[in-house]
Formats: C-alpha cells, sequence, structure tokens
C-alpha cells in the first residue's frame, strides 16, 4: 500500500471511522503507527525508518537484523509498535515473543505496550479489551482474548525452550537490546548470548516465524555484527541494516530531527563522551585502549611565548602529505604549519589554525606549497618537509629551484600509526600545544585515528613533529648537563649559547 498518495480526506477518515481505520492500517504498519501511535510522530519520519517499515511488512523475509544510532526510534517502531500490528494486522500472528537483555528490561518492554494499551483510548477501543497474566516460564504476557492472540516478555536470564501459546509456537520474535557493554566486554559473554539465542529462541519458533534483532553496535564481535557476517557470507539467509546517524557524505539520516550542523554539534556535546558519541551514535567502535592519542592529552595555547632569554623561535616547518588526485573517494593533500620554538633548551612545537586539507592537482599542491611557505616567513626560516615516497620527490626538486627550503623526508618503513605513536609523548607532555580555533579537523582526526575515514592530516602532522624532534636533536649541537641538572650549550644553527 502507498501511503504517501493517501489525500487528506482519506485520512480524516482514517481516524474517524473504525472501519476504514481498520482496514488501512491491517495493510500498512507505517500506517498504523502514524495513526494509533502518532503522539510519537514529533518530526518528519525518515527515508531510513520507513525502510524499517517495510522490512516489518515483508513477511517472507525470515530474519531481519538492524543496527542504529541511539534515538532512532528502532524500538519504538520494532518492539512496541510491530508486535500489536503483527496481531491486529495482515500478518495476523498469535503469538508475540519480546526478549530484553534482563528481566526487568523485558517487563519494561512490557509495560511500554500495556501503558499505550490501557492510555490510548483510541488503540483500546480497536484492540481491547486485554489482559496481563503470569505464566508457566515466569515471563509476564499480554493476552488478546478476541484475537486469541499473546505477547510473552523474557530475558535472556529465562530458558524460553519449548514456549507456546496454546497451539502455537512464537510466530514473531523481537529481540531488542539483548546485549549491553558488559555482556560483549568478554568473548564468553558474547558466545552465551549468540548461544542462547541459536540454541533456545529461534529453535523456539516454526519454519514460519520471523525473528528481529535490533540494537546498537557495542562490540565488533557483538551479536548483530555476527549476525551480518553470517548474512554477507550466505550461511544464513535475511537482512542486515546500518543505520548510522551520519552517513558517509556527512548528512545526517534524519533531517527532520537534525535539520542543521548545529543540531549535530548539539547532540555530540549532549553525549559528552568521544568514545559513546562514535559508539551510539555513529556506529564505529573507538576503543580508549586503542587510541594514539587521547582527547584528555590535547593542550591549547592562546598566543605565543615573547622572545627573550631562554625564550627563542627557531623557525617555522610544515609537514606535507600528498594525494595527487580529484576523485571523491581519494585521499586529500594535508599541510600542517608549526612554530617551532626553543624554551629553556627544550624545544615546544605551537601548531599553526587553519592547515591545508584539500583535493589538489600536482600544480595546485606546488602552489599552495609555495603560498603556505610565504605566509609562515614573517616567522623567520619557513621549511617544508614532504614525505620521500616515489612521486612527491617532484615537488621537492620544484621547490628548491624557486629557492624553497623543502626536504624530502624518509619514513624508514614505518606505518602510519608508527609514526602517529612516536609522537604521542609530545603531545602528552605539552610539548606539541594547539590552537584554540582553527584546528578542529586535525584534533579530531588525532584523537580518533584508525576510525576517521581520512587521517591525511594526521599523517602531515606526526611528519611535522617528528621532523621537529629530529631537528632538535642536530641544531642544539653539544650539550652540557650542569652538576644542578641544568642543560646549556652552543647553537650550531643560530650560532649562539644557551642555556
Amino acid at each position: 500500500m502507498n501511503t504517501d498518495t493517501l489525500t487528506p480526506d482519506v485520512l480524516l477518515a482514517v481516524v474517524k471511522d473504525q472501519h476504514v481505520r481498520r482496514t488501512l492500517t491491517r495493510q500498512s504498519h507505517l500506517l498504523f503507527f502514524h495513526i494509533y501511535f502518532g503522539h510519537y510522530v514529533t518530526c518528519p519520519t525518515a527515508p531510513f525508518q520507513r525502510e524499517i517499515f517495510s522490512f516489518t511488512e515483508n513477511d517472507e523475509q525470515k530474519l531481519t537484523a538492524i543496527t542504529a544510532f541511539r534515538g532512532s526510534a528502532k524500538s519504538t517502531i520494532v518492539s512496541l509498535s510491530f508486535p500489536l500490528w503483527a496481531i491486529l494486522g495482515k500478518p495476523g500472528v498469535k503469538f508475540v515473543l519480546l526478549l530484553g537483555q534482563t528481566q526487568s528490561q523485558a517487563r519494561q518492554h512490557l509495560k511500554n505496550l500495556k501503558d499505550e494499551i490501557e492510555r490510548n483510548e483510541l488503540l483500546r477501543k480497536d484492540l481491547g479489551p486485554f489482559e496481563e497474566r503470569e505464566d508457566e516460564w515466569n515471563s509476564s504476557s499480554i493476552v488478546l482474548p478476541l484475537l486469541g492472540a499473546r505477547i510473552t516478555a523474557a530475558s535472556t536470564e529465562t530458558s524460553v525452550r519449548g514456549i507456546r501459546h496454546g497451539p502455537h509456537r512464537p510466530q514473531l520474535i523481537i529481540c531488542d537490546d539483548i546485549e549491553d557493554l558488559q555482556s560483549v566486554k568478554t568473548k564468553d559473554g558474547r558466545d552465551k548470548t549468540y548461544g542462547w539465542l541459536m540454541g533456545e529462541v529461534i529453535p523456539s519458533g516454526g519454519p514460519k516465524t520471523r525473528t528481529f534483532i535490533v540494537g546498537n553496535l557495542l562490540h565488533e564481535d557483538c551479536l548483530l555484527k555476527k549476525f551480518e557476517r553470517h548474512i554477507q557470507d550466505g550461511s544464513m539467509g535475511g537482512i542486515y541494516r546500518e543505520y548510522p546517524l551520519l552517513a558517509a557524505d556527512g548528512k545526517t539520516l534524519w533531517p527532520g530531527k537534525y535539520p542543521t550542523p548545529e543540531a549535530i554539534v548539539e547532540e555530540r556535546s549532549r553525549i559528552g563522551s568521544e568514545a559513546a558519541w562514535h559508539r551510539e551514535f555513529l556506529l564505529r567502535i573507538l576503543s580508549d585502549a586503542e587510541r594514539v592519542i587521547h582527547p584528555q592529552w590535547i593542550q591549547y595555547y592562546d598566543e605565543f611565548p615573547i622572545e627573550q632569554k631562554g625564550c627563542h623561535l627557531h623557525h617555522t616547518g610544515t609537514g606535507i602529505d600528498l594525494a595527487i588526485s580529484l576523485n571523491d573517494s581519494a585521499d586529500f593533500t594535508a599541510m600542517v604549519s608549526a612554530r617551532l620554538y626553543f624554551i629553556d633548551g627544550k624545544i615546544r612545537i605551537y601548531i599553526l589554525p587553519n592547515p591545508v586539507n584539500e583535493r589538489l592537482t600536482a600544480l595546485d599542491t606546488l602552489e599552495r606549497a609555495k603560498q603556505v611557505a610565504d605566509i609562515t616567513k614573517d616567522c623567520g626560516t619557513s621549511k617544508l618537509y614532504i614525505e620521500d615516497v616515489g612521486y612527491q620527490s617532484s615537488l621537492v626538486e620544484h621547490l628548491e629551484r624557486e629557492s624553497y627550503e623543502a626536504e624530502a623526508v624518509k619514513v624508514k618503513g614505518q606505518d602510519k600509526r608508527a609514526r602517529l605513536a612516536l609522537t604521542s609523548y609530545a603531545v602528552q607532555s605539552g610539548q606539541v600545544v594547539f590552537p584554540r580555533q582553527g584546528a578542529e579537523d586535525l584534533i579530531n582526526q588525532l584523537v580518533n585515528f584508525g576510525i576517521e575515514r581520512h587521517d591525511d592530516l594526521a599523517d602531515a602532522f606526526s611528519l611535522l613533529v617528528l621532523k621537529a624532534l629530529e631537528e632538535r636533536q642536530t641544531s642544539l649541537g653539544i650539550c652540557v648537563i650542569g652538576y644542578d641538572g641544568s642543560i646549556h650549550g652552543w647553537d650550531s644553527i643560530r650560532g649562539e649559547y644557551w642555556e
């Protein structure tokens, strides 16, 4: 049924006429939801939600696994509205099994249904009367006697082996958030939930039983990810969908709820935890244990230090990571610049705002590198560090011919992660500091390295910082450590004594 073509007159008839209402909502779960659960519709329904409704309406599909961002309304659609529509609507289901992780969560699912039944006048008039019962499986149930149907709530703590409603095995099984962060922490915990579902829950149904599994992404080996692999390798039939809040192009999946970039920023700031934001909303696992640079390590500066005794600006450096391609899927050319100060014999690296992060042709890259060098020359000597890989050496030659200080830097076989890891102490110790504004994309790539789609700024950053730290060793010349622990010596580049 195409609900998009319904006229206002038809919708008004649906609301006012019980016969029309029952006839039309029986065919469409989407329409059923908007009629009986319209008080949950506070903003326009998104395309991904319409797709979820279409999955519920497809009787031929036996297994559907959905991972969706927190607050996506997946539970409202699948665990609250779907059980009632499955009984009242065209599926004509007689027994729904609704599962949560714990018994209290399972009972909460049932309570949500009961509250709607008791307080939703239209729903009660069309579907009632209802009863609530305890049964031999120590589970709570809602019984719809006029329809001979039942909804039973159970949990992973409960055995559902052999569960029935009269002659009916479960015809619809809904698993909603049957894992949490604690249960997925160990392989034993993950395997226990998976074994319970495959060993007891799914076999409790029959050949025509439909199973829906919905939840958030909690671990790369969580239940939903297991089903994704089974479906992809063909060992199990079914549909798997992931709905992150932001698509690959950065657009929101629910423009009705998040109409502007500011709305996304507000939601992100409300969550607070970067790991939780990636996990719960972007569906990316970000383990603190696997981070190279931690967010709490980032230190900021408000102004540059004043040059005086014990503090002088050595030069400005720029790390350049090249990507000569304009394809939408290609990496970006990144240029990260910093002022390098020596303060009391120690190097301090002040990252400059607004790094270059663009898709550039070879000619554009040359011109942009010259522009960056010219802009930063007012700080003294400006050096350009370019990774010495293949065609990139030609950029160094072009720059040198035009009297720019450019150097090809060999990475010595280290991968990107290893190079960034070598900068971690300098960041954590405050040797590297960042501007309050203008380095947000760089910082995001640093603290989310391995998760973000692009890491070009992080590559340019590690090239710059490692070269700066290396130059510190060569430029300070002969160093003497005093009895009091002070360090002093001769700066061979500046030609002056330092301490």
